[in-house]
C-alpha cells in the first residue's frame, strides 16, 4: 500500500483542441493558421524546392538552402515564406521561424537590389571601417539622414549592414556587395562603389565571381550555382584567395617546412 505524500495533484486540465499536438509536431491552430497564408507567390519554385529537398535523408535537412530560395523569389524571408518551408518540409511555422531569426543571413525585411555589407570589427575598424561604414550610410540615405543597419536605399539600390567579421583580416578594410569582396578599401573607393551600383553598374570585385544582384545570388546559395539564369558556372569563378592570405603557405614550401606529423593516439584497437 503506497504513502501519500502530501495533497494529491491536480488533474491536469484538458487540452483545448487548438493546442493539441498532431502527428507533424505542430498544433492544431498552428497548422490552420499555416493553411490560410497564401504561398502561390512560390509556385514557380515549388520543383526547385522539391530538388533541394531530394539532396537530403532527412527533409528537415534542408531548410538553410530552402530559406534562401524564398530570398531568391521575395528578397526576404517573409511569412509566406516561412509557410512555404513548413509546408515543403512538414515541419512546423516556429520551427522554421527559429532558424530564420538565428541567422543573419536571412532578412526579415526586402533587400534591396544589392546588399552591401561594411566590416566593423576589430582590425577593420582599426584601419578606417568605421569611416567606411558612415560614408556608405550617408550616401545611400537622404541628406542628413543616413541610413541605419539593414535598411534599404529610397531608390531601392541597396541595403547596408555593418558586419561583425568577413574573414578577410588580411585585406581590411573590406566590405562585401551580395558577398563578394572589395578588399583594401577606403571612404573614397567605398563611395565611388556606391555611386557605380546607384548608376546600376556592376563594379568588379577585387577577388571572386563577377558581381550579380542579391536574388540571384541567394539561388545560387540555394545550390543552383549552375543554373544559366543566374549565368552558369561562370557566376561563380575568378579567383578568391589573395597573395596575402597565401603568402606563408608559398614561403612554407620554397623552404620546404612541413608540420610535424600528427602522433596517433589511438590504441591497439583503434
Amino acid at each position: 500500500m503506497s504513502r501519500a505524500l502530501g495533497p494529491e495533484a491536480p488533474a491536469a486540465p484538458p487540452q483545448e483542441p487548438g493546442h493539441a499536438i498532431d502527428e507533424a509536431g505542430g498544433t492544431t491552430a498552428q497548422h490552420a493558421a499555416l493553411s490560410t497564408v497564401d504561398t502561390t507567390v512560390f509556385d514557380g519554385v515549388r520543383d526547385r524546392a522539391a530538388a533541394i529537398i531530394a539532396r537530403y535523408p532527412e527533409p528537415r535537412s534542408a531548410l538553410l538552402p530552402l530559406l534562401h530560395l524564398v530570398q531568391h523569389v521575395e528578397g526576404h524571408v517573409s511569412r509566406a515564406g516561412i509557410a512555404f518551408c513548413a509546408e515543403a518540409l512538414e515541419i512546423t511555422t516556429a520551427e522554421v521561424s527559429a532558424v530564420a531569426t538565428f541567422y543573419t543571413m536571412y532578412k526579415r525585411e526586402p533587400v534591396g537590389r544589392h546588399l552591401v555589407s561594411v566590416c566593423t570589427n576589430t582590425l577593420c575598424a582599426a584601419l578606417g571601417g568605421d569611416d567606411i561604414y558612415a560614408a556608405v550610410r550617408e550616401r545611400l540615405g537622404e541628406p542628413g539622414r543616413p541610413l541605419g543597419h539593414e535598411q534599404t536605399s529610397a531608390d531601392g539600390t541597396a541595403t547596408i549592414e555593418h558586419a561583425e567579421c568577413l574573414a578577410a583580416c588580411d585585406l581590411a578594410p573590406v566590405l562585401t556587395v551580395d558577398y563578394e569582396f572589395f578588399d583594401k578599401q577606403t571612404v573614397e573607393s567605398a563611395v565611388e562603389i556606391i555611386e557605380a551600383l546607384k548608376r546600376g553598374e556592376k563594379p568588379h570585385p577585387t577577388r571572386g565571381a563577377p558581381l550579380n544582384d542579391f536574388r540571384s545570388v541567394e539561388l545560387l546559395l540555394a545550390g543552383f550555382y549552375d543554373d544559366p539564369a543566374v549565368g552558369g558556372l561562370d557566376a561563380v569563378g575568378g579567383p578568391s584567395a589573395a597573395d596575402e592570405s597565401l603568402r606563408g603557405a608559398r614561403l612554407a614550401e620554397e623552404r620546404g617546412w612541413t608540420a610535424p606529423a600528427v602522433p596517433d593516439q589511438g590504441g591497439p584497437d583503434a
